[in-house]
């Protein structure tokens, strides 16, 4: 039975999810879910409630997990290649997620200049240990991304032991329902739509602060 991994988007950049070009990837961050799912596993991203976001409760990105990759194979994927940062470049260019690379599977890491990478380009060690630590990359042609626009979660969507699908603070929370799980696609159908839909938080706050 699939599972819905729940959890808070501290940051939502555009960056960890990244929604654009057709495909929701989780390649950074979070390495305890990109561990853990499955294909056919929901990723269910709620809004901070930090006091500089206030979107406690609302949704970010819901993506149904289509695909499983290596970073060696999305790095190669004629596909992906388009989510490479080029961060001279617009917004969405710049926030690209598909940033390990290596010759061969004997060598280290290299990493993309990128929003992991120091604030010259150079790798960032700290970052690419905690990222490549589970070398799997979630893909989906199948999810809704909101970013810091998203609609109200409802509160009736709890498990079976009262826990709301709706994650608050640190952490993840995976939820085995199968009645949470039928109630939750039915919401999120019922919304009508699919794919990206509206800017990153982060982007809105950009367009406010000038």
């Amino acid at each position: 039975m699939a599972k819905i991994y729940s959890y808070v988007v501290r940051y939502d950049s555009g960056f960890a999810p990244n929604p654009f070009y057709n495909y929701c990837t989780l390649a950074t961050c979070k390495p305890p879910i990109r561990k853990s799912a499955s294909v056919g596993d929901w990723i269910l991203g709620s809004g901070s409630n930090d006091r500089k976001v206030r979107r406690g409760g609302r949704l970010v990105y819901a993506m149904k997990v289509t695909e499983i990759m290596s970073f060696d194979d999305y790095s190669r994927d004629a596909r992906f290649q388009i989510k490479k940062p080029y961060r001279n470049g617009s917004r969405k260019q710049s926030c690209g997620d598909n940033i390990y690379y290596r010759e061969t599977p004997l060598l280290k890491w290299n990493q993309l200049d990128s929003f992991h990478s120091d604030n010259n380009g150079q790798l960032n060690p700290n970052h690419v240990r905690r990222d490549t630590a589970v070398n799997r990359v979630l893909v989906s042609d199948h999810y809704v991304y909101f970013g810091g626009e998203g609609p109200k979660i409802p509160k009736e969507l709890v498990d079976s032991k009262g826990r709301s699908i709706c994650k608050s603070g640190v952490g993840f929370t995976a939820f085995n329902d199968l009645q949470l799980l039928a109630s939750f696609e039915q919401w999120l159908g019922s919304l009508g739509v699919n794919g990206y839909q509206g800017a990153p938080f982060e982007w809105l706050s950009l367009r406010k602060s000038k």
